[in-house]
């Protein structure tokens, strides 16, 4: 029998202490959601609270909440009832689907995202794909849309969709977020909230869900001005990519490029999307994943979502699954508020002044209208509407050349239009700001950070959660549950809740048993109230990660905690050494 892979081992862990399990467990489950316990509740949340500090606090983001059902008119608007859509074939037997791009993927190996339907169905029926799970006969792929579709009240004609992104909320609500952001360029606009997608065959537990928690945030500029000195902090930093025109060539190898020979050799198209790269680069790092287990990965042409001149997956390496998207950098243009501005009518257009007015001279034409009266009657109005749309300078070559411009068949003369000359003053100028999106997907960056933070030490499990990220920070645990241990430790388990910790209290079985599951729950330190506790107020706090032991004055953990935590100490300065200190 095969050894269980990380995975199995990780996911049977999270079962066990409390992160995440199967959804409707009971009745047999059912794939693409999952539950999460007080532990997963709690790294996610930890998780959400240091993007929120990278991204919206420090860089100065408007944080935004909407609505999870969407009426079908923003997304007929935004292209997604078009165009989000998956490859989908059905086993002819069992009736079962599957993802026609993951089936050529797990089988052969072959990078199907990029292939159309009938690309794929010819790949399927030369390397003989049969069901996996019955091995019948696969039906030829076609497209399936892959929102959840519902109503808004009880009006069938009242179509609606869960969001399958938070974005469009955000481009929706932009023209009033510019306005409270006192109408200034760049702007970002963020939002964390629940997205779905009704994945078509979800078999990679928390990686491919039809409920997800999504990080997403749009950033807004000038797309005439697009230097900033954010970007000149991060020029020298090192990207691996793997570009589009290395991928074209068959070569999934990243080469290791600053930012600023990426900007200048193209393999980014715009400096804002390098800053956020690097950013989102240095996030995956604080959150436990090496720089060296990460890499960018553009999208090939056929590969990204109609809204994007051009996308990078944010990848890292995992046991089980090998390169996995975590985050998504998207230059989306202005695709999104040009479709919501047709689609509404509402104006999403920003006015930029200039620093002093522009003088401009331009050319009119106004059409002569008694003289086309008389020659074309009926059709005069028409005729001076097209007259007026005309250009100027094309209309006064044309007249110089053969002394006639024709509309509809109709020659008009120098003595039908007049061309004036005006001159006019601009203040500013009117346009429609470009995107660039980075989009976390904080399921798969929890699942991330466990398989990272697993390791086994003499058969036992500890997650070596980054100790600023871990769901409980300290565990406070009396020797034995008697001669008044308990009641000392119970105090100084109330004075860390008054003081803001995360924090648990165990009394249950022996302290090496305790010591196991604190380690299993990934809690950076274990503070035992022993009998010495009662003589001299001290107490021994014990390093997760390298079992040692040290000892300190009870009434100084709250600060010794909250220093060691934040990286402000390292354990050993904590107190004093504990002899013979790897006690597990």
């Amino acid at each position: 029998m095969s050894k269980p892979d990380k995975y199995e081992l990780l996911a049977e862990t999270a079962k066990r202490r409390g992160f995440f399990w199967p959804s409707f467990e009971i009745y047999g489950g059912v794939s693409g959601f999952i539950d999460y316990g007080p532990l997963g509740i709690g790294l996610r949340r930890k998780i959400e609270e240091k993007w929120r500090d990278f991204f919206i606090r420090r860089e100065g983001l408007l944080e935004l909440d909407t609505p999870i059902i969407v009426p079908e008119r923003v997304f007929e608007a935004s292209g997604h009832v078009e165009h989000f859509k998956d490859p989908v074939v059905e086993c002819v037997a069992c009736k079962r689907s599957y993802r026609a791009d993951h089936l050529l993927k797990e089988k052969t190996n072959i990078d199907a995202e990029a292939l159309s339907i009938e690309e794929m169905d010819r790949e399927i029926r030369k390397n003989l794909l049969r069901c996996p799970e019955c091995g019948g006969e696969l039906s030829k792929p076609k497209q399936l849309g892959t929102m959840f579709k519902t109503t808004i009240g009880p009006y069938v004609e009242s179509t609606a969709y869960g969001r399958p992104e938070t974005a469009q909320g955000i481009f929706i609500d932009f023209k009033r977020l510019y306005e409270i952001g006192r109408e200034r360029l760049p702007l970002g606009i963020a939002q964390i909230g629940r997205s779905l997608r009704n994945e078509v065959s979800p078999r990679q537990g928390p990686l491919r869900l039809r409920e997800l928690n999504m990080m997403e945030f749009e950033f807004f500029f000038d797309p005439e001005n697009v230097h900033s000195s954010k970007f000149e902090t991060v020029r020298a930093e090192v990207l691996r990519l793997v570009p589009a025109e290395k991928r074209l060539k068959g070569d999934e190898e990243p080469l290791s490029v600053t930012v600023g020979e990426a900007l200048e050799r193209g393999y980014i198209l715009n400096p804002w999307s390098a800053y956020f790269m690097v950013q989102s680069k240095r996030f995956v790092d604080a959150i436990g994943i090496p720089p060296d287990r990460q890499r960018f990965h553009e999208k090939l042409p056929r590969e990204r979502a109609h809204y994007s001149a051009q996308t990078y997956d944010h990848e890292v390496l995992l046991h089980r699954w090998g390169w996995v998207e975590l985050a998504g950098h998207a230059y989306r243009t202005d695709f999104d508020l040009k479709a919501h501005m047709e689609g509404s009518g509402v104006d999403m257009r920003v006015f930029k002044p200039y620093d002093r007015p522009i003088r401009k001279t331009a050319k009119r034409l106004i059409p002569h209208l008694p003289v086309l009266g008389k020659k074309f009657g009926e059709k005069t109005k028409r005729i001076a509407e097209k007259i007026i749309r005309l250009d100027p300078n094309v209309v006064e070559k044309t007249l110089d050349a053969q002394g006639y411009v024709e509309i509809e068949g109709c020659k008009i003369g120098p003595e039908d239009v007049k061309i004036v000359e005006e001159v006019s003053e601009e203040t500013g100028r009117r346009f429609v700001p470009h995107v660039v999106e980075p989009s976390f997907g904080s399921d798969r960056l929890l699942y991330a950070v466990l398989e990272y933070a697993y390791s086994r030490e003499n058969d036992r499990v500890v997650l070596r959660i980054p100790r600023d990220m871990a769901p409980v920070q300290t565990a406070v645990l009396p020797l034995m549950a008697k001669d008044g241990l308990a009641e000392k430790a119970l105090l100084l388990y109330e004075a860390l809740l008054d003081g803001g910790f995360d924090v648990e209290y165990d009394e249950t079985g022996s302290i090496g048993r305790r010591y196991a599951r604190s380690d299993e729950a990934g809690i950076p330190v274990a503070v035992t109230v022993d009998y010495d506790t009662l003589k001299d107020d001290t107490v021994t706090l014990r390093n997760r990660d390298t079992w040692k032991q040290v000892r300190a004055k009870a009434t100084d953990i709250p600060h010794l905690l909250r220093a060691y935590i934040h990286g402000e100490k390292e354990f050993d300065q904590l107190g004093e050494m504990v002899p013979g200190n790897s006690a597990a």
